[in-house]
């Protein structure tokens, strides 16, 4: 029987982060069980889709996940992701945790959008936009 379980590795990620803000990617990826390097790309793309935030302090990094948004896939869409960081971390009678602030200008034009240059991705770069 083929090995498996009901989380996958962005979620597995997203718990260790929750359960432990400054914890390093080198320890999250031994603790998933997965490269380093594959851990960078999940946390990249939990920052990316606003699910995790970060914050430097010296040459560590800090993180904050923001459980008030929902799961991604439409199945479980209705529910935040904070329900499922309380249940598996066995503080199922916690407060509900909030989402991140959300600016009023989110649906507004950037007018310097158009004068920053993109980055391209190339080998070994992540997909984003300064």
């Amino acid at each position: 029987m083929e090995n498996w379980t009901f989380l996958t590795n962005h979620g597995h990620v997203l718990l260790c982060i929750a359960a432990d803000p400054e914890i390093r990617l080198k320890d999250v990826a031994e603790k998933v069980g997965i490269t380093e390097r594959a851990t960078q790309r999940i946390v990249a793309d939990l920052l990316l889709a606003g699910y995790v935030s970060s914050q430097k302090a010296g040459r560590r990094r800090s993180y904050h996940v923001h459980g008030g948004l929902p799961f991604r896939h439409p199945v479980e869409r209705h529910n935040q992701i904070g329900l499922l960081l309380r249940l598996v971390s066995g503080t199922a009678q916690a407060a509900p945790v909030r989402g991140p602030k959300r600016s009023a200008r989110k649906n507004k034009p950037d007018p310097e959008a158009e004068k920053k240059p993109r980055r391209r991705a190339g080998p070994g770069r992540q997909r984003t936009t300064p």
